[in-house]
């Protein structure tokens, strides 16, 4: 993939970022906006995923460690069509389906909840050993990888 194209989606994601966390006057952009890059990279080169049948036995998974990053998984889960425009206007909001920390929803690509500091990275090792655990029992049909964006508070926890 053409790397003006690649710096074009970080940069529009960057942008989409900031504006969910200003409308929403709550929020850490920064960090997200950080991690714009990798996001973009990971899910349009690395993971195997299909937007179509997100809960795929044999998906890669993706966890968010640090809830407040929330708005960068929200950002690329809309460019794979899982969110709406309108549904990122409304974060942060009470009842919205963009609440400032994750819940589990992976029939739109959220694989954890990111609720007490450290659960996500936890999660994320968890699922590996249960990934390695079924590719030996049962063979590379239910084999995937598992990615992890983990944070020094989640560590620190």
């Amino acid at each position: 993939m053409d790397s003006i194209l690649m710096n074009r989606a970080a940069d529009n994601m960057r942008v989409l970022i900031a504006s969910m966390v200003e409308k929403a006057k709550s929020g850490h952009p920064g960090g997200a906006m950080g991690g714009a890059d990798f996001v973009n990279v990971l899910f349009s080169k690395y993971l195997n995923y299909d937007p179509e049948h997100p809960e795929w036995i044999a998906r890669d998974r993706f966890f968010l460690d640090p809830g407040h990053m929330s708005p960068m998984l929200y950002g690329v889960l809309a460019m794979a069509g899982k969110f709406t425009m309108e549904e990122l206007q409304q974060f942060r909001q009470w009842g919205s389906v963009t609440p400032g920390h994750p819940e589990l929803c992976p029939e739109r690509g959220i694989e954890n909840g990111s609720g007490p500091l450290g659960q996500g990275h936890v999660m994320a090792v968890g699922c590996a050993i249960a990934e390695r655990f079924l590719a030996a029992k049962f063979g590379s049909v239910v084999e995937h990888k598992t990615y992890a964006y983990i944070s020094d508070g989640g560590i620190q926890e």
